[in-house]
């Protein structure tokens, strides 16, 4: 087969025909039913011969030398076509396939989408591997599924997709898309469910390079099932990423509420700096006003008495004396009024200097503010770009500390030639800023230009050649003033090329310097011949004022300066903004410059420097000008008499002016008489409101001004008023009063509203224009027809007819209206309107985001159906807070921004569950109690909380919010750290306050307060401020907690009861102790608290010193204090001394060793140590005579009971498991009469046989043992068996081997006694004959408690034991009646486990 380009027609059509098996003859005779026809490789060079195949609906044509599409005219039926890896340049000849389907035209040459209009049933498209550019041609695809553009020279997606909303997979792989603005297009295809941006078999994108692609991807189009060829259908995934790219919008939204924060922080201090700059102007302008008024007072009432005085001479015909003075006295009146009206010039002259003055410092202080907005208006739109781009776009500002803004700041000052800039009055620079911008998706470009670039130069050593690189300034065209949206877009995009390039179809060059002169001088001089032929040579709007310099050039800066011209953009990298201001020789007007600074403060010790010295002291030559008005007496209120005196006429219906100027009135009660009133002046008084004036219907004249009137409600019927003076006062509310003077005035001419604090005085004046049409003065200055014209359409566009966006920012609204059908209205904003009330939004109930922002609303309302609200913002308004269940319906809303306002309590959030983010700074927020309204706000991450009175009220406030808000991650826009966390914890947690007692209770009236139950809550201390507001409180019980000392509780007046169970008790006072003093014993406590060696540290010696120190007493009501299990190991550390009113004491579970430090509590009744480690009492233990009843000793380490010979009050004693063996123990409690009730099971005496007895017999006044009653039956067998033992010592046992020591009974010999029925301990029966037998007779009465002793009072029958003992007979039948029986070892000690069983049934601790 020979080559393509060479064969005819007809062997072509042969070749197609042989290539898909059909006969080429059949075809030409007959035609040919086939519908499906290939063609691979060679063979077919131009498509022709498809007339023969009429039915055709599917042709693939796959690597042929084919350079046109053309032959498709007859394939009506096609539906399917495939030209790939031919050399199409051009889409073409497609016209009449208009059923066409498939379309696939990969592997060509195809430069642009074109000629597919008419393929409007085209659902899969594939154009992969050209070199298309833009996406374009497709508008009317509607019904396009598939589209494959990978392998292009795509760097753009804009809106050229929009109309293709059935698209369901776009394949954009291997193209030129950078940004992620780009993707964002991709979610206006609701339908796209596959998208591959980074497809293995192409090159990858540069915006799959940068960080958080997929991310971003994922967020915006949460449809996709597939990505990147991956399958991203899991739930998890899709949660993963709308997680992450939340938390990057908070966290960006709080950055941007930071820098709001801090410019409305720096405009509040410009603000302060004006008022306080303003102070002496205003003060002098009072002054003058004050003394004006006065002195036109004066001025019409001499012209009134002169007009009498006229009258009178001209009816005289005869010169007489009276005549004569009457004439004197009018010459001397019209000399009077001659100097008032001098005067008053004067005084003109200088209120109008004053208010020159004050209108400067107006100016300033716009120009500062507009500074200052613009230096923080460049920051919020690099914080969004950087959002938008999720951070591959980042911006710091730097500062001393940063080595790149050294690096900035020396290359300015460097590259600065004074030579240069001294024809402009340029001395030098001040660098104020620094911005280094990180631009991942332009630096990716650089570098790959750059790696080229030292390819080609075949560079080996390119780090010595990076060494190289210069930054340079880039030079802006001179005649085209630098907006911030170019520079923005410099900095996100690069250097573009210019949409009006000089140089046609050419690239335009980016021009760079190294010199500050080449960059800057020819911008400096168009902007000054600029100002030069506009003719404002004012001092204000000079440019770099300064006188002409001569001399010569000293330096050699030209030779180094030079341009640069680079052709190619992507070489050029910004990489840092500089803001930096010129000095000149003259200073621009400043707030903060020493000028204005003179009027602040004016020096007193030395006035003359001061530089309104002179003009202070023409204005004292000016008030003392003649003539000086004596001052009248002030007026506190209006009466008949007063007011016809005032006008010097008898009859109210002839006042037809009435001057009260310069008095104290605050009411006009006894007006209403004054029918004919026409003109009244009140200046200068101390009214509030105006509501007196409302029946004064032919009042034409009101000066009300230098007054304090907050409102002018009540000011009606005044429909003849024609001027009026309202400045200087406090009006505020701009929308309702000028609604009342356009109902109530409507024939007024000039007004003056200045200096009143007005809450929009930026559309002041316009608003007024706008609605009081019959003005012709405003302030003073005559309004034209153009001004009125021009507030005519201001009010015109206040009023909303047709909404035609969704943004209605800055339309002036004072209401809003007409959105009743706006039912699907999702989002809008209001933000710097004049609005008042949140009304007309009723019917958007599926409003997700609303803004308020810059109105006048003072109440949340209206928004109770709007339930689908995410986001609502209402910054800088006049809220004072909101009702109670404002929130409880907004269960989506997360963002809540209510900064600038004036709010003082966060009641009502506490069911914001979903609450996000919290803006509510510069509030008047103040108490800490209203943080604990948000604790329940378990998803909120984000507060800011700056500018409220908390912050200062509140001691570590910071350290406060983070602890008891845990969540947080952000605080007034400064991320929270794990360190602060755990400091918060270390400082706040644990302690008990009185912000927790107000949580818990639901109020604060603390007075009501009798009980405080915080048992097992983790609390470390108690800080319940103020003390007096819990003097009621007798009641505490914080057990189980961590306390390790009750400082903060010895303040509360009136407890009675104080339990502190199981805590970590070390004193009542905190003992601060360094660490480097703990001993080894220490140490080993604070490791192991079972030790025992805690805080025994402290030698005998140095306890002894303790015990000494008359500390005073504290807490005088308590009685009870429970402080069981705390570890105490010392009781002279507790400085328990000091409670010298304590009854009852509880130290069980402790490791205390020795009873001490207790002297002092004289009217203690009950001890309690039981479960500690005392082995014996020392000296000091019961050293007094103490009022002691109970002694609680159990489970201790006792072996002795010395040294309680001073418990002579003790009634019961409770000695049971501890260390006693030997009965004369025992026997030492004979000195302690009163005892009545006595334990000691579980010890070893009592496995011993005849303690109990002993017991029963030595305590007369024993009346429980052990837990059982001891009754005259029990004390009848002790004193007997005490008998028989006594007996058989000296009948049968050698004393040396008795059982129990004789020596307590002495050694008395007595005769032999005839014992017939004994019962005897084991070991006995060997010293008696077989034929005696010991039987006890009350076996069946065996004690069921054994080993439990009991006690009765010593009864008769001891004496008969004795006696019998000393000789005196006593028949057996006597003993045998009295059942007296002595129990024997074996009983005894079968019933041990009994007897602790019964035993520990027994209350040992918490006795009372």
């Amino acid at each position: 087969m020979t080559e393509s380009e060479n064969l005819n027609q007809e062997e072509i059509i042969k070749e197609l025909c042989l290539c898909n098996g059909l006969s080429y003859e059949m075809v030409g005779q007959e035609g040919s039913d086939t519908s499906k026809l290939e063609m691979f490789f060679l063979g077919y060079p131009r498509i022709v011969g498809l007339s023969l195949f009429p039915n055709l609906t599917s042709l693939t044509i796959v690597a042929q030398d084919i350079k046109e599409i053309s032959g498709l005219e007859p394939c009506l039926q096609l539906k399917e076509l495939w030209i790939a890896e031919c050399c199409i340049e051009k889409i073409e000849g497609l016209q009449e396939c208009r059923n066409l389907e498939k379309l696939y035209l990969y592997f060509n040459k195809i430069s642009k989408i074109e000629n597919l209009e008419k393929l409007i049933k085209l659902k899969v498209l594939w154009l992969n591997h050209n070199t298309i550019k833009n996406i374009e041609g497709l508008q009317t695809l509607k019904n396009l599924k598939d589209l494959n553009l990978a392998g292009n020279l795509i760097n753009s997606i804009g809106r050229c997709l929009d109309s293709n909303e059935q698209l369901e997979r776009l394949n954009l792989s291997g193209n030129q898309i950078c940004s992620f603005k780009e993707l964002t297009n991709l979610t206006r295809l609701p339908c796209l469910k596959d998208l591959c941006l980074n497809d293995p078999q192409y090159e990858t994108n540069p915006v799959c390079l940068l960080c958080n692609y997929s991310i971003h991807v994922l967020y915006h189009l949460p449809c996709l099932q597939r990505f990147d060829t991956l399958d991203v259908s899991a739930k998890q995934i899709k949660e993963l990423a709308d997680t992450t790219a939340m938390k990057k919008i908070m966290y960006y939204n709080m950055r941007i509420k930071t820098l709001q924060r801090h410019l409305n922080e720096d405009l509040e201090k410009l603000n302060d700096r004006k008022c306080k700059l303003q102070k002496l102007p205003e003060e002098r302008v009072k002054l003058f006003s004050f003394v004006k008024k006065t002195l036109e007072r004066e001025l019409a009432e001499l012209k009134g008495s002169g007009k009498g005085h006229s009258d009178g001479s001209n009816n005289s015909k005869v010169t007489d004396p009276e005549t004569l003075k009457s004439c004197e006295t009018v010459t001397e009146e019209l000399s009077l009024q001659q100097k008032i009206l001098t005067k008053l010039n004067a005084l003109n002259e200088r209120v109008t200097f004053w208010n020159k003055k004050l209108d400067e410092i107006e100016a300033i202080y716009h120009i500062e503010v507009k500074q200052k907005k613009k230096s923080h208006g460049l920051l919020i739109p690099l914080l969004l770009i950087e959002l938008e781009t999720v951070g591959n776009f980042h911006f710091e500002e730097g500062t001393r500390s940063d080595d790149w803004f050294n690096f900035c700041y020396e290359l300015i000052l460097s590259r600065f030639c004074a030579w240069d800039f001294r024809t402009y009055g340029i001395t030098g620079v001040k660098v104020k800023r620094v911005i280094k911008v990180n631009n991942r998706i332009l630096r990716l470009k650089f570098e790959e230009k750059f790696q080229k670039f030292l390819e080609n130069e075949d560079m080996h050593d390119s780090e010595s050649y990076r060494r190289m690189l210069e930054c340079l300034f880039y030079v802006f065209d001179p005649e085209v003033s630098v907006k911030k949206k170019h520079l923005l877009q410099i900095l996100e995009k690069g250097f573009k090329d210019s949409e009006t390039s000089k140089l046609p179809l050419k690239k335009e060059a980016i021009i760079l310097s190294n010199s500050l002169s080449i960059s800057e001088c020819p911008r400096i001089e168009f902007l000054q011949q600029k100002h030069k032929d506009e003719k404002k040579n004012s001092l204000k709007h000079q440019l770099f004022r300064h006188d002409s310099v001569m001399g010569q050039r000293n330096c050699d800066c030209s030779v180094r300066q030079c341009k640069w011209f680079v052709f190619d953009h992507d070489l050029v990298l910004p990489e840092y903004v500089v803001e930096f201001e010129y000095i000149t020789m003259v200073k621009a007007p400043s707030l903060f410059s020493v000028f204005n600074n003179v009027i602040l403060e004016e020096s007193k010790k030395n006035p003359e420097v001061s530089v309104f010295s002179k003009d202070l002291k023409f204005d004292d030559e000016v008030i003392k000008m003649e003539p000086r008005i004596k001052a009248r007496p002030k007026l506190i209120s209006l009466d008949d008499k007063t007011i016809l005196s005032l006008a010097k006429t008898s009859v109210y219906s002839h006042i037809v002016s009435l001057n009260l100027h310069g008095n104290s009135l605050s009411k006009l009660r006894d007006l209403s008489k004054l029918t004919g009133l026409r003109k009244l002046n009140i200046s200068f008084n101390e009214f509030t409101c105006l509501d007196d004036v409302y029946h004064l219907y032919n009042l034409e004249y009101l000066d009300a001004s230098h007054n304090h009137v907050i409102t002018l409600e009540g000011f009606r019927g005044l429909m003849k008023l024609k001027h009026l003076d309202l400045s200087w006062n406090q009006l505020k509310k701009s929308g309702d009063e000028i609604n009342m003077l356009c109902k109530h005035t409507t024939s007024l001419l000039t007004l003056d509203i200045q200096h009143n604090p007005w809450q929009k005085p930026a559309t002041l004046r316009l608003s007024v224009i706008g609605r009081l049409k019959t003005l012709t003065h405003l302030n003073g200055v005559f309004i034209s027809e153009e001004e009125a014209t021009a507030a005519m359409k201001f009010i015109a566009g206040t009023r909303i007819t047709q909404i035609t966006a969704l943004n209605l920012d800055g339309q002036h609204l004072f209401e809003i209206t007409n959105l009743e059908k706006l039912e699907n209205l999702k989002w809008a904003s209001f933000s710097n309107n004049n609005l008042t009330k949140m009304e007309g939004l009723e019917s958007c109930i599926n409003l997700e985001e609303l803004t308020l922002d810059g109105n006048c609303i003072s109440k949340i309302e209206g928004i109770s159906k709007m339930t689908k609200l995410t986001r609502l913002s209402i910054n800088n308004n006049l809220l004072t807070g909101w009702e109670q269940h404002t929130f409880d319906n907004m269960l989506h809303l997360h963002s809540l921004s209510l900064e600038n306002n004036r709010i003082t309590s966060l009641s009502g959030l506490q069911k914001s569950f979903t609450l996000v983010e919290l803006y509510i700074s510069n509030n008047y927020i103040a108490v800490n109690q209203e943080m604990y309204n948000l604790k329940g706000l378990c998803n909120l991450v984000i507060l800011d909380m700056c500018g409220n009175i908390i912050i200062w009220n509140q001691e570590n406030y910071r350290l406060f919010v983070i602890f008891h808000l845990p969540e947080l991650k952000a605080l007034d826009g400064i991320p929270i750290e794990p360190p602060e966390t755990e400091s918060a914890k270390d400082l706040f947690g644990g302690r008990l306050t009185s912000d927790m007692i107000a949580e818990r209770q639901g109020h604060s009236n603390f007075k009501q307060i009798q009980e405080l139950n915080w048992t097992s809550s983790s609390i470390r201390t108690v800080d319940l401020i103020p003390v007096d507001q819990f003097r009621n409180v007798c009641n505490v019980n914080l057990q189980n907690n961590h306390l390790t000392s009750f400082s903060g509780l010895i303040y509360l007046p009136n407890v009675k009861v104080l339990c502190l169970n199981y805590n970590h008790i070390e004193s009542i006072m905190p003992r601060l102790k360094p660490q480097t003093h703990l001993t080894n014993r220490h140490l080993l406590y604070q490791k192991v608290p079972s030790s025992g060696y805690g805080q025994q540290g402290i030698s005998k010696t140095n306890r002894d010193i303790m015990s000494s120190e008359n500390l005073p007493p504290i807490m005088h009501s308590l009685e009870v204090l429970h402080l069981g299990y705390n570890g105490i190991c010392n009781l002279i550390q507790l400085q328990l001394n000091r409670l010298r009113n304590l009854k009852f004491l509880f130290l069980q579970g402790n490791e205390i060793s020795q009873v001490e430090g207790l002297d002092n509590l004289v009217v203690l009744q009950e001890l309690v140590v039981d479960h500690n480690r005392i082995r014996s009492f020392n000296d000091s233990a019961f050293a007094k005579p103490s009022s002691l009843l109970a002694l609680h000793l159990e489970e201790n380490r006792l072996r002795e009971l010395g040294k309680l010979q001073s418990l002579v009050k003790l009634e019961k004693l409770f000695l049971g498991y501890n260390k006693i063996q030997d009965i004369t123990e025992l026997e030492k409690l004979d000195v302690i009469s009163t005892l009545r009730e006595l334990t000691v099971y579980g010890n070893p005496i009592c496995r011993k046989m005849l303690h109990r007895h002993m017991l029963i017999f030595r305590l007369p006044n024993l009346q429980m043992l052990d837990g059982s009653p001891v009754n005259s039956d029990d004390r009848a067998k002790a004193e007997f068996h005490l008998a028989e033992l006594q007996a058989k010592k000296n009948l049968l046992i050698p004393v040396t081997h008795s059982p129990m020591d004789g020596r307590s009974f002495g050694q008395v010999k007595t005769p032999p006694i005839k014992i017939t029925n004994v019962i005897l301990p084991s070991g006995f029966s060997h010293y008696l004959g077989s034929d005696v037998t010991l039987t006890p007779e009350a076996e069946d009465k065996k004690n069921k408690n054994a080993g439990i002793l009991t006690n009765n009072p010593r009864s008769i029958h001891a004496e008969i034991a004795f006696r019998q003992l000393r000789g005196i007979s006593i028949s057996p039948s006597l003993l045998s009646h009295q059942n007296i029986a002595s129990p024997t070892a074996q009983i005894y000690q079968s019933n041990q486990d009994k007897r602790r069983i019964s035993g520990s049934n027994f209350p040992r601790s918490n006795r009372m």
